[in-house]
């Protein structure tokens, strides 16, 4: 009887923690060491920055930057589960040149684009950054990236170029 109980309870237990760790195969994948899915630890990170993007907007910049750093912790952990994920680069990159930080920021940038040369984000972000750095050449070959995409990226990172949009950098 004792074995039978151990056995269900061991069939039942496996079924429930493999059903909640399936998804399909989106970015959610759990670890042994902290149970948690490595998109829960993203989509914090990704929603804490549109956070501090609101916060810039409303010029409340000292906040901005202390939640972009909140979102770097996040999306840090998130890349330690999954270091393959170009979306979690790019925002690695986003938030750290958000900071200032221009040297981690092009290091998340070129590791996405090693991944995805093509990733519409990481080739906009990259080319500001370059324009921040004032490497205009590094960022119109971005931007020749994003030139048949037909996307808004291409229109902003062409306008961050010639100076007619202004980026906060």
């Amino acid at each position: 009887m004792k074995k039978i109980i151990i056995i269900l309870f061991i069939t039942v237990y496996s079924s429930f923690v493999f059903a909640a760790g399936s998804d399909g195969g989106s970015k959610e994948k759990t670890t042994a060491s902290t149970g948690l899915k490595a998109a829960s630890k993203f989509d914090v990170g990704k929603k804490l920055v549109s956070k501090a993007k609101k916060l810039e907007k409303k010029n409340k910049n000292a906040k901005a930057k202390k939640t972009y750093e909140k979102a770097i912790k996040y999306l840090l952990e998130a890349n330690s589960i999954n270091s393959v994920d170009p979306d979690t680069l790019n925002l690695l990159g986003f938030s750290h040149r958000k900071i200032g930080d221009y040297e981690n920021a092009e290091v998340y940038y070129s590791m996405g684009l090693q991944i995805d040369p093509n990733h519409v984000g990481i080739n906009e972000y990259m080319g500001e950054l370059f324009v921040a750095t004032n490497r205009i050449g590094e960022a119109k070959k971005r931007l020749a990236v994003l030139e048949s995409c037909n996307c808004k990226e291409y229109d902003e990172l062409k306008q961050v170029i010639d100076g007619t949009k202004q980026s906060k950098y």
